[in-house]
């Protein structure tokens, strides 16, 4: 099987507004990472966007560290619409047990995604608009593929981005959500096919998971995107 990591789009449609969350105190605490948000906020400032034009219409990630956090930060909100529409409108045949398990993970998506927006403060992107017209809700089998694309397309883009980020403590961050995004990974390819969480589609031959560049990461997310993102003073070096 090829090294890759595949969207799997079904049919549907999709409305939604996402839930408000705790106050920051809150969920930074949930997450252990209230001096790292201090650190994130001084370092973002210090930031130099020397820009490309950005084409109208299109929301500029920006440069340097800040656009690379900028990044995750659009990929945990995507994520974060996903499983609150999930939770929201249960697939048919939904067990207790998987609305647990997806429920958790709605939460900590909605977590990470108000830690990004909380961190970047003014510096971050807006709220991107979704469009989930390709995602039956209402299937198992659509929602599972859905979610397994999504959770390891994170994981491979947290990896990536890694070699790009020069502030030790952005690294330190994202080393602390690639491992729970990979524990998503694992428990949802288990809910699809179990013992399927580490397999050659992920996992390489030296036994490391896989990574994309951010550029390459977005293309696959635009799929999921109303809002149309820039890319073109991201890092890639």
């Amino acid at each position: 099987m090829d090294n890759k990591n595949t969207l799997l789009p079904a049919h549907g449609n999709n409305s939604l507004s996402l839930p408000e969350m705790p106050g920051r105190r809150r969920f930074l605490s949930y997450l252990g990472l209230a001096a790292t948000s201090a650190t994130v906020i001084a370092a973002c400032r210090k930031d130099k966007d020397d820009k490309n034009t950005v084409p109208p219409g299109s929301i500029d990630l920006g440069a340097g560290d800040m656009g690379i956090l900028n990044c995750a930060y659009a990929l945990e909100q995507l994520e974060a619409a996903f499983y609150t529409q999930v939770i929201s409108s249960p697939f048919s045949g939904m067990t207790a047990n998987e609305q647990l398990l997806l429920t958790d993970i709605r939460d900590h998506e909605i977590a990470h995604r108000e830690f990004f927006k909380a961190a970047l403060g003014t510096m971050a992107i807006k709220s991107l608009e979704v469009n989930f017209s390709s995602v039956n809700f209402g299937s198992r089998d659509s929602v599972l593929a859905t979610a397994k694309a999504f959770e390891d397309l994170g994981v491979s883009a947290y990896n990536g981005a890694g070699q790009l980020i020069k502030n030790s403590s952005y690294l330190l961050l994202a080393g602390k959500i690639v491992s729970v995004e990979a524990r998503h990974a694992a428990l949802i390819r288990d809910l699809i096919s179990n013992g399927s969480f580490a397999d050659n589609t992920v996992v390489n031959l030296n036994g490391l998971d896989l990574s994309s560049k951010p550029t390459d990461v977005l293309a696959t997310a635009s799929v999921f995107l109303k809002s149309k993102l820039y890319a073109g003073n991201l890092p890639t070096s």
